[in-house]
């Protein structure tokens, strides 16, 4: 049955979903690299198509912005439709001179200030991690395509504009290397679900040099990180 998000029949996504932000990139996406992409939902515009790439079944939807939002999108796909992996591919803000534009993140962890791990009643502090076998398995790609990557820790932000300007270079002296806005509810869903996440970003503004990319840029110039994450259909 559909949820109150996602109008899609039972069994229309594959076990990997591909999950952007932005609704057009997942259109591109289905548009440009999957064959008989089909479009299985489209509640609030928030497109999600299945299709295959080399010959394997896989699905992309777009996830809306920030933690709520992925937060809704993942628990249905992973409780209503039997979706075992979530793959985030998005963009993010460099915090290190080092880490340039169009650079690709796999975000081993994500640190946060959201309060949606709160709803856990935990008795300490979590730490929101990538599923170690999906990690792995796209750094390896990643080596095979010849593509440089970056693995380490990212920020979560619930903030775009933030009120208190030293903040990211706090978390850069923690050695954080971007910030985004939604893959530690991604990964806190999973982890709680018994289900896998990962998420692999391209650099596209630095907060350190100002340097940016465009509105289309972002949505249909980011196909590398995008090559990675098409190998995981099954």
């Amino acid at each position: 049955m559909p949820t109150p998000h996602i109008s899609a029949p039972k069994g229309a996504f594959a076990k990997t979903v591909l999950m952007p932000g932005d609704p057009l990139r997942a259109k591109y996406i289905a548009e440009t690299f999957l064959e008989n992409a089909e479009l299985v939902t489209s509640v609030r515009n928030i497109l999600g198509y299945t299709g295959t790439y080399k010959g394997k079944k896989i699905s992309v939807m777009g996830s809306g912005m920030g933690q709520p939002s992925i937060g809704i999108y993942s628990y249905e796909l992973y409780t209503e439709y039997d979706v075992e992996n979530i793959i985030r591919i998005g963009s993010c803000g460099s915090y290190q001179k080092d880490v340039n534009i169009r650079d690709i993140i796999i975000a081993q962890g994500a640190c946060s200030e959201s309060n949606f791990v709160h709803q856990y009643g935990l008795p300490g502090m979590f730490a929101p991690i990538a599923d170690w076998s999906l990690l792995r398995r796209a750094v390896d790609i990643a080596d095979q395509q010849g593509k440089k990557v970056l693995v380490g820790n990212i920020l979560s932000s619930d903030v775009f504009y933030n009120a208190t300007p030293d903040a990211l270079h706090k978390w850069a002296a923690m050695g954080v290397l971007a910030v985004e806005m939604e893959a530690a509810a991604l990964y806190m869903n999973a982890a709680k679900l018994g289900k896998k996440a990962l998420c692999i970003l391209t650099v596209s503004d630095s907060l350190i040099t100002h340097e940016s990319t465009s509105v289309e840029e972002r949505e249909t110039t980011f196909t590398e990180m995008m090559e990675i994450a098409l190998e995981f259909g099954e």
